[in-house]
């Protein structure tokens, strides 16, 4: 997606702090962090949303590079993982991506 900017990130195109990468899923960390630890776990592919999502596999690589990015940065233990679906639920970027937070106390119900 040419306008997408999770695409322009993941194509190197627009600077960022990568924290995981691999064949299928990038991870980089957040521009404007709501935790000491607030990274974006996205796949190379462009998917606009959770429900876009029909791959089972990499489904599974996003949450395993979520933990990953959790463990390296020391928050292994006590992570946030939260996934926006569609603009009412907060979704801004139309690129599916992972908000992997950690590193202070989260309450419940988030929002």
């Amino acid at each position: 997606m040419p306008d997408c900017i999770f695409c322009k990130i993941v194509a190197r195109e627009i600077p960022s702090q990568l924290v995981y990468e691999d064949t299928d899923v990038v991870a980089f960390n957040d521009q404007n962090p709501r935790a000491p630890l607030h990274a974006l776990v996205v796949p190379r592919r462009h998917i606009a949303r959770l429900a876009d999502l029909d791959d089972a596999a990499l489904a599974g690589k996003l949450a395993l590079a979520a933990t990953k990015v959790a463990k390296d940065a020391g928050h292994g233990e006590s992570f946030r993982l939260v996934v926006n679906n569609g603009a009412g639920s907060g979704q801004s970027v139309f690129h599916l991506h992972f908000h992997v937070l950690g590193g202070r106390p989260f309450s419940w119900p988030p929002g």
